[in-house]
């Protein structure tokens, strides 16, 4: 049950994104066509990835049961305290507002729709915060795969349903990585490291509304099961090539969710190529050989043609969804994106030579060892063991090095970023006014970049990562010296991972929100590696005879107390509760036949897709002279004029009510009291801070 359980949310995932790609690029993105395509591509793929599983887990009824209650709690808890960020401020409202035009209206871009407004005007403006101006048409910032899944619950249960999807999702992403960790540590050591994870707050924090890291955690943790999978499927003969190329898509389909997933899957590409190569070795006897040599023997490398092929597939996906459907997010990370971009052009080629260079070296070394048996020179060593035979014990201490340059960073660099475009300025001045709230020194070059390994201490505390460094140092040793095989890829996406996180956040550092830049990788993967660490542990005090209770429990307490620390300043206060109703007032008291001029800036920052996508309503924004936040006054009597000869009703709407007096006299529409997440910089968020937002109305004169 824990094996088939948590290898099927990936499927599950993977085959409702590889159905709602064309769906969506048709305009048929329709509760009907994805219940019939979406669903049977999910039934389809859970069917041939699960089926004649053979035993991959040595779990007990108990650890499964207590695995399915963690997910269970975590799915029910973050649930109960859900938020509701719908106005556009930040990521996640971004996300609910493009999942709620693709529910209701199947189709991407978003159009103008400026026949409302009386035609084009040089002073009306149809883009927001998250949604782009491009080519005629609106386009949301992000990627699509996540809107897919939160549509799931609009069609199900309006926006209070699609408010519930993040906490099903955060529930999946539990019973996943618990299935990661009892493949890799044993199913009696998922129980805690799922406990740990479900507790630690990025994880409760993006658990609770529309982020994308979650689905991204799913599918790159659900890779590495399906891959475990198809490994011990190979020895048992049943289906390992299917179970390989589907842990490919899966992979590649993480790219449809988050396209810098492009990074994390870096080293499932190389992965692949190694493997390739090792099948090319694997194949007969070179005619240089008298006989054949058993150290060429790599049944692994099967895999490796159909994990590259189902990569290529997922990968594709991602790409086609990102240039086709969120070409300006494109452009807007291109700075980050073309170096990856260039990285991955390097592993390819790297790994196309190495595939086609693998027999020939292979001979030559082969041919190289026959000659020394031949001559009584006997080795059962390669001769780069020869040359390297340090090799373990450096790729151990580099571990360990790399960890100790992270935790001395901050006394040896300052990150900073001189602002040289308009979005270099917004950060800068948002970087500003929180340093004025933690009353830190105000410099808005400042990224916090340099503290980055403290924000994984503060959420999972010290001894999660001294462990996760001992154990990813043991397993560099093992595996150096050709042990430890199934730890290859996990190792090398973790590690790899973590490291360009650390590096280089790309992230406004204010948490919890930059917290969530750890969630798919970081935080789940050092998790792992701590499990992991602890057993190693235990191991190695039994070897000595000494006892071992008192130990793991200590152990245990050591890695789950730290993050419930953390955690409780902020686990039991949900933030923005309180919007649902509120804009459902204010769409009510908009008239159905109205068209909506927003004048001031920030209004329409926040509420020009919303009114547009949520209310139904054409929504549009006047363009504010430049050192102001309200649009021009002859703007807008002509927008007025305009709209009137369309039919329509003018609707002007702002912030406040005397911005409006001039039309008329104004109605207020919204009031909201609510709260909002902390902007910490240089401490662990610990509370939230309020937030209050009015909006008016007026019919004009």
């Amino acid at each position: 049950m824990l094996a088939a359980g948590s290898a099927m949310p990936a499927l599950a995932l993977a085959g409702w994104l590889l159905a709602g790609l064309p769906l969506l690029l048709l305009g048929w993105f329709r509760p009907l066509p994805m219940a019939l395509l979406g669903g049977g591509t999910a039934v389809l793929l859970c069917w041939y990835g699960l089926r004649r599983l053979p035993e991959t887990v040595d779990a007990l009824a108990r650890h499964t049961a207590a695995v399915i209650g963690i997910a269970l709690a975590s799915g029910l808890f973050n649930g109960f305290l859900h938020g509701e960020q719908l106005l556009v401020r930040r990521d996640p409202a971004t996300y609910a507002q493009y999942a709620i035009w693709m529910a209701r209206h199947g189709s991407l871009p978003i159009p103008y729709g400026d026949g409302a407004f009386g035609g084009p005007d040089p002073a009306l403006r149809f883009d927001s915060m998250g949604f782009y101006d491009f080519h005629g048409a609106i386009v949301p910032q992000f990627m699509p795969g996540p809107p897919m899944l939160d549509g799931i619950g609009y069609w199900l249960g309006g926006v209070p349903g699609l408010l519930l999807v993040p906490p099903v999702l955060g529930a999946l992403a539990v019973l996943v990585f618990a299935g990661t960790v009892a493949r890799l540590a044993g199913g009696r050591w998922a129980p805690l490291a799922a406990l740990v994870f479900a507790v630690s707050m990025p994880i409760l924090y993006t658990s609770r509304t529309t982020f994308s890291e979650i689905p991204s955690l799913i599918l790159l943790f659900g890779g590495m099961t399906l891959l475990l999978d198809a490994r011990r499927r190979l020895r048992a003969g049943s289906g390992a090539l299917t179970a390989a190329g589907l842990a490919g898509l899966v992979f590649g389909l993480a790219l449809l969710v988050r396209i810098d997933g492009l990074r994390d899957v870096l080293p499932v590409l190389a992965y692949a190529g190694l493997l390739i190569a090792l099948r090319r070795i694997s194949g007969p006897p070179s005619p240089e050989l008298a006989r054949p040599d058993p150290s060429r023997r790599f049944p692994d490398g099967r895999l490796g043609a159909p994990l590259l092929a189902g990569l290529a597939v997922g990968g594709f996906c991602g790409f086609a969804a990102c240039y086709l459907l969120a070409r300006p997010y494109l452009e807007y990370l291109s700075g980050s994106l073309l170096p990856l971009l260039a990285i991955c052009a390097a592993v390819v080629v790297v790994t196309a030579v190495g595939t086609a260079l693998a027999p020939r070296i292979a001979v030559r070394v082969a041919a190289r060892r026959a000659s020394q048996r031949r001559s009584g020179g006997v080795t059962r060593r390669l001769p780069g063991a020869r040359r390297w035979p340090r090799l373990p014990e450096w790729s151990a201490a580099l571990v360990v090095l790399v960890m100790a340059g992270f935790a001395v960073r901050p006394w040896l660099q300052t990150v900073r970023r001189v602002a040289v475009t308009q979005e270099d300025q917004l950060t800068a001045d948002f970087i500003q006014k929180a340093q004025m709230a933690n009353r830190l020194p105000v410099d808005g070059t400042r990224l916090y970049y340099e503290d980055s390994l403290y924000w994984v201490i503060w959420y999972v505390g010290v001894p999660v990562v001294v462990l996760a460094t001992i154990a990813a140092a043991v397993l560099a040793r093992r595996l150096a010296r050709g042990r430890g095989l199934e730890w290859l890829l996990p190792l090398a996406i973790i590690g790899w991972t973590t490291v360009t996180t650390l590096w280089r956040p790309a992230i406004t550092p204010d948490h919890p929100f930059a917290a969530r830049r750890l969630v798919p990788v970081v935080i789940p993967g050092l998790i792992l590696l701590a499990v992991w660490g602890l057993r190693w542990a235990r191991d190695r005090l039994r070897i000595t005879g000494r006892g071992t209770r008192l130990a793991m429990t200590a152990g245990v307490l050591l890695l789950v107390v730290p993050p419930v620390v953390t955690s409780i300043g902020t686990a039991f206060s949900p933030v923005e509760r309180g919007e649902a109703a509120a804009i459902a007032r204010m769409c009510a008291a908009i008239p159905r036949d109205a068209s909506v001029l927003i004048v001031e800036r920030v209004t329409g920052d926040r509420f020009t897709q919303l009114v547009r996508g949520q209310c139904g309503i054409p929504t549009a924004r006047i363009k504010n002279p430049k050192g102001s936040s309200v649009a021009l006054g002859f703007d807008v009597r002509r927008l007025i004029g305009e709209v009137r000869e369309t039919g329509r009703r003018p609707v002007l709407v702002a912030a406040q009510e005397d911005q409006l007096a001039p039309y008329g006299t104004a109605t207020q529409v919204l009031r909201l009291d609510t709260t909002q997440d902390e902007r910490s910089l240089a401490d662990p968020p610990d509370a939230v801070w309020s937030l209050k937002v009015d909006v008016w109305m007026v019919e004009p004169r």
